[in-house]
């Protein structure tokens, strides 16, 4: 989820439900980190705790390294990030390519939890491809190694995201481990995240595409598996209030130029289920200022919640 979950919509998750909300993506090459980028990711002012810094590489003093500063840096929970199976990862033996490397992952969760005070949770995938499929041996390294937490999508490295999720080896590995496990893969509703807990016994779900315009699904999820019950859908007026102050978020934190930008993406998921709204979305990705993505978006909205009562 790197170039999602940065810290607006982390804050926004929180907001709408989520139980815990992890960083993106930060190199564990801390000579990068004076990028713009690797500065917007280890911006973590005014977040909510426990605050979860997730790292990526595949080198164990690096690593180490890596989780120290971010613990100096007001992390309270380091991720290590096993599931990542984007080329520009894997291409560097980090992600989810690391799965085919048992001894050098047994390597890096025991130095990176020796070198802080703090929990250390991992993500990993059920294995490389589906001939290897070790989650299980990995999540056994890892309870081993003083993990304190795991989360498992139910694909393979090989898998990317094609096809659909198995959880059939995540059950496995809950049954095999101690440890909190967090099921994770094509959880898009309140009903599949009760299946998915029910059918693999795991402690908690972890949500990342099917937030992506629908922020409040953490709420949707939290309440009817504590009550049975649906909440009502978002309405129209609801989803401009989130979007509008989701942008004020942006623009602040990126700035003008690259918030507006930034802006465009997450503008197309909200309206991804909203029909006829391709033309507009088309006409706010050219737009280059913060003040005239307020206005045009505002404008769309009032146009939609004016047909909306119409018609009511």
């Amino acid at each position: 989820m790197a170039g999602v979950t940065d810290r607006p919509f982390r804050q926004l998750c929180r907001k709408l439900g989520a139980g815990l909300v992890v960083s993106e993506m930060v190199t564990s090459d801390t000579s990068l980190w004076n990028s713009r980028k690797s500065q917007t990711r280890l911006n973590h002012t005014g977040e909510a705790e426990p605050r979860s810094v997730q790292i990526a590489g595949g080198d164990p003093q690096m690593m180490a390294d890596a989780a120290q500063m971010n613990v100096e840096r007001g992390a309270q929970l380091i991720d290590i990030n096993m599931g990542c199976p984007a080329k520009k990862v894997c291409k560097k033996a980090a992600g989810s390519a690391l799965l085919q490397n048992e001894p050098l992952v047994a390597e890096i969760l025991s130095a990176v939890v020796e070198a802080v005070d703090v929990p250390v949770t991992l993500k990993i995938r059920t294995g490389w491809n589906r001939e290897n499929r070790n989650g299980v041996t990995i999540a056994k390294m890892a309870e081993d190694a003083g993990i304190a937490a795991l989360a498992v999508h139910g694909r393979t490295r090989a898998d990317a995201y094609k096809g659909n999720a198995e959880y059939d080896t995540i059950a496995q590995i809950v049954h095999a481990v101690d440890m909190p496990v967090m099921a994770n893969g094509d959880i898009d509703s309140p009903e599949k995240a009760k299946f998915v807990l029910e059918y693999t016994g795991a402690q908690a779900v972890m949500i990342g595409r099917a937030a992506q315009g629908c922020p409040w699904i953490f709420r949707e999820i939290e309440h009817y598996l504590r009550t049975g019950q649906y909440l009502p859908a978002a309405s129209l007026s609801e989803v401009y209030s989130i979007l509008s102050a989701h942008l004020c978020e942006l623009h602040q934190f990126y700035g003008d130029f690259m918030g507006a930008r930034i802006a465009r993406k997450h503008v197309s998921w909200y309206l991804k289920t909203v029909d006829n709204s391709d033309v507009f979305r088309k006409a706010f990705n050219q737009i280059e200022n913060a003040q005239e993505q307020h206005a045009s978006v505002q404008g769309f909205f009032e146009r939609l919640i004016t047909i909306e009562e119409q018609a009511a």
